[in-house]
């Protein structure tokens, strides 16, 4: 029997079906060690030795690997055929060599596709564990261990509020701040357009000024409203003639298929789908044996999968649309690692496969395969250029005729913050020709700041800087959003607080580990280590000689001093001219003091210099507050019983209001359903009082309290609570109303684990049983039940599509199946039974 190992429980029930008889699969699910988070997991002065310790949840899955290898001829490591999937294997290799279960033949194998060809081929040909690959993978690892567990310990201490620092993330995260930072101190400069509409033949088009008092006309060069009705009253008064008419053919060629982080930029663009979302959906095709595998920096396509795509192409469409030659691709990324195939179906009779997300997903996938061996677009761009009588004043007209559509019958890609090439279509004109002219306008603008990054602009900028790999930016980008250090408006990046002062900080005292020429150049050096060109401990020995030196430099340094410099690096930031020329340091509240940057226990903050006298403070990242001007805590009034002043403010965990101050001071959180239009005073004041006593409950005698804790409004009563809808019902709640909810809570014990949950859709009565069916929501994802049996929904099943039918067939399947494990169950006790009746034998008969 040959023991094969796999990544994932779902590629391990295909492969097992395709190999068949004399074969048995397993999952790692995922790696199954890694190095443990604490000092000491990788030691520099001992040529970088790692200490790795096995995952404790796959300790089950682990024993299972151990007990087939012992019974097996041999070992097959079939990972995914990336650095990592290189790196799963040796990792299950070294712990089977520890437990002495290794069979004397192991072969490493790798398939691109989960089909049987694929995989059968694969088997055919085992090879030998790559070495430069798992150095690689061991080189990466521990320096991005050495970098977090050394450069974190000097974040926490002098820099409150920091939660870590990564090689990579760090370096992402100074592209969103730096492009906050052009945002902010951009000025955007007004200009004009004028624009004539114009008819020829019955057909309407426009045409904008390009020149102007006898000069070319560039677009800034109408600068006030004054010159705009000038150049405006220029055209309405000329009469036009067409001067020249310039048409020029235009050739489009289609994209490459797929590669990893192309995959990302366009599911983010077309789909609205986040890195990891789209890497999570594309996992599900991959292991369903839809796609090819989806970590990949290569553009081509294999010969067969070629030759597919251009039989779908000539069996759908004519013969123009296929190309005589089949279309080569080369891959231009930056650091290009192995040579796997682009992304595509595995399949192109199948145009469609699984339903919702997956579906869309493969759509994708499958037009943009497709499309790249499609014939080129054949476009026909059309100039018009018209003069007045005097010659002093010129129009254009702009325009394209689609000649042939090729590619773009199928697929055209998308783009990022660029318009579209203008598409207008253009009446037929000569020379000579005197187009009727409607109307004419002016129209006022703004130069734009730099757009702000979306996943696809950030992924795309990475890979163009070479920094990080791929197959990693989804786990990246989800770290920065995780640790609060950016947040996503509108599929947009926004630098918070944490971040901006986490990027400053590394700026100022760790400059080199934030350069991009730097971040990429050790992606060169760890891809020489991958191709054998270089030795993985002498990297690693290069890198900290310089890096552990300079933490030891700035952990010596005290928080006030780093603090100080920080205030230097920030000023412009924080502290920005005023157009007034005043000093925009001078504390607004007590005039006297200066304003400069402090740190605190939850994070830094600006403060004046004549604290305690003057208690004026403001949040890091609040530089101008409304109009340029700053603002520190509001003064909402004087609380009607306590005649103390109740304000406003802001804290680590957000609003808050504040009644006295110092230790004895009263503080309450202000609730997100409670709007800061309508807060005020008699707000506060409501909060401040909470808990709010209801009455005493009828039957108990004890009190009932309505309040707001962590988790939202509720109510208590002797121990027990229920869940409140909003903060409004904090203060409306009866006593009525409150002990019905307290007894419904009662007999619905809460949302917790083992607790009844209401379905996420009743699908209806069973075809074949009459059974009720439902969807569920459950531990491990959706599934489907009939009261008696349930069933897992696969990945390519969306529950917003699932239909009745397909729920019956989950379920009659699952069914079907044989219960797992109860042999073994029983026929346990039969082993050990007559064992215990010898022992019992052998002590009569001593």
């Amino acid at each position: 029997m040959q023991l094969v190992i796999v990544e994932s429980p779902a590629k391990a029930k295909t492969i097992e079906k395709y190999l068949g008889s004399g074969y048995k699969v397993l999952a790692s699910y995922g790696h199954i060690r890694d190095l443990p988070p604490k000092d000491g997991s990788v030691d520099p002065d001992n040529g970088f030795e790692m200490l790795w310790d096995n995952y404790g949840d796959k300790a089950k899955q682990l024993k299972a690997i151990t007990d087939e290898a012992k019974k097996a001829d041999g070992l097959i490591l079939a990972t995914d055929p990336d650095r990592e999937g290189e790196a799963i294997s040796w990792h299950v290799q070294e712990v089977l060599a520890k437990k002495k279960a290794l069979p004397k033949n192991v072969g490493r194998v790798t398939f691109n596709a989960i089909t049987k060809a694929a995989v059968t081929e694969a088997m055919e040909r085992p090879r030998e564990l790559d070495i430069d690959l798992i150095d690689a993978y061991r080189a990466r690892r521990a320096l991005d261990y050495l970098v977090g567990f050394t450069l974190s310990p000097v974040l926490w201490r002098k820099l409150p509020g920091a939660k870590s620092a990564g090689r990579v993330q760090s370096v992402a995260l100074r592209l969103v701040v730096e492009r906050d930072r052009e945002i902010e101190a951009f000025r955007p400069q007004e200009y004009w357009s004028v624009k004539a509409n114009m008819e020829h033949k019955g057909q309407k088009f426009d045409a904008r000024l390009t020149r102007h008092l006898g000069a070319k006309l560039d677009k800034m060069d109408l600068k006030t409203e004054g010159e705009a009705e000038q150049a405006r009253l220029a055209v309405e008064t000329g009469t036009f003639q067409v001067e020249t008419v310039e048409t020029k053919p235009v050739t489009r060629n289609p994209q490459p298929p797929f590669t990893t982080s192309t995959l990302q930029q366009e599911a983010a663009r077309k789909l609205g789908f986040s890195a990891s979302h789209t890497m999570r959906i594309a996992q599900g095709l991959y292991e369903d044996g839809a796609i090819t595998y989806m970590r990949t920096d290569g553009v081509q396509m294999d010969g067969s999968a070629i030759s597919a795509a251009r039989k779908t192409i000539s069996d759908r469409f004519d013969s123009g649309y296929l190309p005589e030659k089949p279309r080569i691709y080369q891959t231009k990324a930056k650091n290009a690692q192995e040579a796997h195939e682009a992304i595509r179906p595995t399949d192109f009779s199948k145009d469609k496969v699984g339903s919702g997300d997956h579906g869309r997903l493969y759509d994708l996938i499958y037009k943009r395969a497709m499309a790249s061996q499609m014939a080129s677009a054949r476009l026909e761009r059309t100039t018009v250029d018209m003069l007045d009588g005097t010659g002093q004043t010129g129009l254009r007209a702009t325009g394209q005729v689609m000649k042939f559509p090729g590619f773009l019958a199928v697929y055209e890609e998308g783009l990022d913050d660029s318009e579209g090439e203008d598409s207008a279509i253009l009446p037929p004109m000569t020379t000579g020709d005197a187009p009727a002219k409607h109307s004419v306008e002016k129209t006022q603008h703004f130069t734009q700041p730099p757009p702000r990054f979306s996943e696809a602009t950030l992924v795309k900028r990475l890979e163009e800087l070479g920094i990080g790999r791929p197959s990693t930016y989804a786990s990246t980008i989800q770290v920065l959003k995780d640790r609060a250090y950016v947040r996503v408006e509108k599929n947009r990046f926004f630098a918070e607080e944490s971040g901006r002062l986490l990027t400053a900080f590394l700026e100022r005292f760790f400059e080199r580990y934030v350069a991009y020429d730097y971040t990429a150049g050790l992606e060169d050096q760890l891809d020489d280590i991958s191709g054998g060109r270089a030795q993985w401990q002498a990297f690693l020995e290069s890198f900290w000689r310089d890096f552990k030196p300079k933490t030891v430099e700035v952990m010596d340094q005290k928080p006030s001093d780093i603090t100080a410099e920080l205030d230097k690096f920030l000023s412009p930031y924080l502290f920005p001219e005023r157009e007034d020329g005043s000093d925009p340091r001078l504390c607004p509240k007590c005039g006297e003091g200066r304003l400069a940057l402090r740190g605190g226990r939850f994070g830094a903050f600006v403060a004046c210099s004549n604290y305690p006298d003057c208690k004026y403070t403001r949040k890091f990242a609040q530089p101008g507050g409304d109009n340029g001007e700053d603002t520190g805590p509001e003064v909402l009034g004087v609380h009607p019983e306590t005649q103390l002043e109740v304000s406003r403010k802001s804290g680590r965990f957000g609003p808050y209001v504040e009644m006295g101050e110092g230790k004895d001071a009263k503080r309450a959180s202000i609730p997100k359903d409670v709007s800061a239009e309508d807060f005020d005073l008699e707000w506060a004041v409501k909060l401040l009082s909470l808990p709010r006593t209801i009455g005493l409950h009828p039957e108990s005698g004890e009190p009932v309290t309505a309040s707001i804790g962590r988790y939202g409004p509720y109510l208590a009563h002797a121990g027990k609570y229920a869940r409140l809808t909003s903060t409004a019902e904090v203060f409306e709640t009866g006593m009525n109303s409150a002990v019905v909810k307290l007894a419904e809570a009662a007999a619905n014990p809460g949302r917790g684990r083992g607790a009844a949950r209401a379905p996420l859709k009743e699908l209806g009565k069973h075809p074949r049983t009459d059974a009720e069916i439902k969807l569920m929501e459950g531990r491990f994802g959706p599934y489907v039940t009939d009261g008696t049996t349930n069933a897992t929904l696969p990945k390519s099943i969306a529950p917003d599509a699932l239909t009745l039918e397909e729920a019956a067939q989950l379920i009659d399947a699952r069914a079907a199946m044989p219960a797992k494990g109860k042999a073994k169950k029983k026929a346990a006790p039969k082993k050990k039974a007559p064992v215990k009746k010898a022992k019992k034998e052998t002590a009569k008969a001593k």
